[in-house]
């Protein structure tokens, strides 16, 4: 199983200031395959997948190979795959 991308359902802003977008272009430069996953945009309590797993409801989050996910805000989820440390994101 490929990297899951839980991020909002809203695809047309390609900017990185959109967070989802930021971490999905950082994943895109770091050619590493991912599967998007649609979360609802709201209610956010819908989340139910990522709620569960990640303690909250915010995205985007990721859904690793070894079923652990990794959840933080976009920036410092964007700069820990762009530096090779997404194997490591999870456990600090």
């Amino acid at each position: 199983m490929p990297v899951r991308l839980h991020r909002c359902p809203v695809m047309w802003p390609r900017t990185d200031k959109h967070p989802c977008y930021s971490v999905q272009l950082a994943l895109d430069e770091a050619g590493i395959e991912y599967e998007i996953v649609k979360e609802p945009l709201l209610p956010r309590s819908r989340r139910k997948d990522v709620i569960e797993n990640t303690g909250q409801s915010h995205l985007p989050a990721l859904e690793l190979e070894d079923g652990t996910w990794y959840r933080e805000e976009s920036a410092e989820m964007a700069k820990a795959i762009r530096a090779g440390k997404l194997r490591a994101a999870p456990d600090g």
